[in-house]
Order: C-alpha cells, then structure tokens, then sequence
C-alpha cells in the first residue's frame, strides 16, 4: 500500500470543508492549487480565497498560477511529487495536469452524476424540484464532469430546504464521499463506472440575471423552488413597479400557498406587515427581500417604511 502525497485544488467555502476534511484525516497534503487573489469590494483590495485562508492557516504549500499551462507553474506542481491530485469547485484542468500524477486525479461533484453536470448543481436540483441529489467522485477525463465514476453518495431533498442549507449539508456527505475515495486508491480497490450519455440527463447551467428572474404566470410550485433553488445566491429577482416606482427585488425566503383568487398575476398584495404576490393558482408569500440600496430585511421591516397601492404588480 503506497502512502498518498496528495495535491489539492479548490477555491470557494464547499471546497474547504472537503480540505479540511483531508487535513483532519492525516493525509499528506503536499500542495494546494488555489485562485491568484483578486481586487474585490469598494477599495478594490486583494481578496484570498476560501482555500488560501484554510491552506495560510494549516501551513500548506499554496500555488496560484494565473496560467495552468506555464511552464513555471508545471515544473512547481511536478516539484511537489504527488501521487493524487483531488479538485473540488476549482476550474478544468489541462490534461497535462490531471495526467500528471500515477493514481490520477479526481473530483467531487456536487450532484448524483451523470445528471447536473456543470457550474450550479445544487442549485438546479433545487429549481427542477427533485426529491434527491448527491454526490459524485470522479476521475477527471477531458470533458467537464464526464469522467469514470468511483463513487456516489444520496441524499433526499427536503420540501423547503434552500440552495445554502443543502449547500452546507453536502460539505459534510462530501467530506465523506472524498475521505472513502482516498482510501480506496490507498489500497488499490478502486473500480469505476462509464457514465452512460441519454437524452434525459439535466444539465446545470451556469446562473445569470436571465434564468435568475421570477416569470410571474408560472405554476407557485415551480417559483416557490426557483426562489429557494437560488437562496441565498445569487437570489431570484423581478421588478415591482408602483406608479412612477420601480425597483429591481431581490427575493430570499417565500412559501408558495394554493388559494383561489381574482386578483392579476403579479399583484403585489400587502398587509401593514405581510406582502404576497398572485400567481395563477395561489400566493407567493414574501417573507425576506431585498431593495436596491438596502440589505436584505424581513418583510414587515420594509413595510414601516414603503407603502404599496392597489396598483403594484411585480413582472
């Protein structure tokens, strides 16, 4: 049995925990690969990543190459010697890197592969209403998320659970989806499955302002799982006008109630301390939003102070 030397890429908070789940384990972590920091905020100072705090803080070997084909960036990593490279939310890689060490390199995917391929996984099993999702380790071929199964891990969705609590939820089941992985290879028992392409595979799609935005003449149901698919971020949005008013509205915490009505789709309808929106077979209720210029607040918080009429309608 050959002692791992393990090289780890990843940037955001969910990479983190699988680190630090490695860490914990008493791997040797020979190098983390990580994003360069970037100008971020209104002074434009130099934000490390999730990861680079960790790695700063254990005392492992950080590399930040803007470049994955540099040549300077390929002699480090070979310097570091590693037998397994494991990625978490980091980036695709050439195949000159993921070929580079003997048992290869693997990822963890945040969904019960081969469906959710891509950027937002957690997200789109949320907004597609799913009733589980998963995990997923895979060694890295030269597609994205395509490569040989090693293994799956499942989990059921709750009926109300956001994109971040399902979020911090599979942190931990990754955590040890990737610590069985390792020990796996370790002792050379590893076995793969071909992912299988057919028609029905869903995809998750990079997110943005477009497939962000409530369409208010859909089902309650299916904006009910938007919102909470996009919890609490990046956030689903729409527009509420009121007269000469109108304000881009970010929506957090909402239930989707069943009720019959007459009102229009979109009506905003208020109380002195509720709001609910019509859609065609019931009401969003608004729990949490969030104005432009504002932080996010509770419903009745920003209602001491904005007044809607009779004629506000969200679109």
């Amino acid at each position: 049995m050959e002692k791992l030397k393990i090289v780890f890429m990843g940037t955001p908070d969910f990479a983190v925990g699988i680190l630090d789940a490695i860490y914990n384990k008493g791997y040797e972590i020979v190098g983390v690969v990580t994003v360069a920091d970037k100008p971020a905020g209104r002074g434009q100072k130099l934000q490390e990543s999730a990861v680079k705090k960790y790695a700063l803080e254990k005392g492992l070997r950080i590399l930040q190459p803007t470049n994955l084909k540099s040549e300077e960036f390929l002699e480090e990593l070979k310097s570091l010697e590693a037998n397994l490279q494991v990625v978490v939310a980091f980036r695709m890689l050439p195949e000159v890197v993921w070929r580079m060490p003997k048992f290869g390199t693997f990822n963890l995917h945040a969904s019960l592969l081969p469906n959710y391929r891509g950027a937002a996984p957690i997200n789109w099993a949320i907004i597609n209403g799913e009733e589980k999702t998963g995990v997923t380790t895979f060694f890295i071929d030269d597609k994205i998320d395509t490569g040989a199964m090693i293994l799956h891990k499942e989990t059921p969705i709750g009926n109300n659970e956001t994109a971040g609590e399902l979020h911090d939820r599979l942190i931990s089941i990754g955590s040890e989806a990737v610590v069985e992985t390792l020990a796996l290879i370790e002792k050379g028992n590893v076995s793969t499955e071909i992912q299988k392409d057919n028609s029905e595979i869903k995809t998750a799609y990079k997110l943005n302002k477009d497939n962000c935005k409530i369409d208010w003449t859909k089902p309650g149901e299916v904006i009910y799982n938007l919102v909470r698919g996009l919890c609490p971020y990046p956030a689903a949005w729409s527009f509420i006008k009121d007269g000469e008013q109108e304000w881009n509205v970010k929506f957090y915490e909402t239930a989707f109630v069943k009720e019959e009505h007459n009102f229009a789709i979109g009506s905003v309808v208020t109380t002195k301390k509720e709001m609910k929106i019509a859609v065609e077979n019931g009401f969003l209720e608004i729990y949490s939003l969030q104005f432009p210029g504002k932080k996010r607040m509770r419903t009745h918080q920003l209602l001491n102070g904005v007044q809607f009429s009779t004629e506000a309608k969200a679109f």
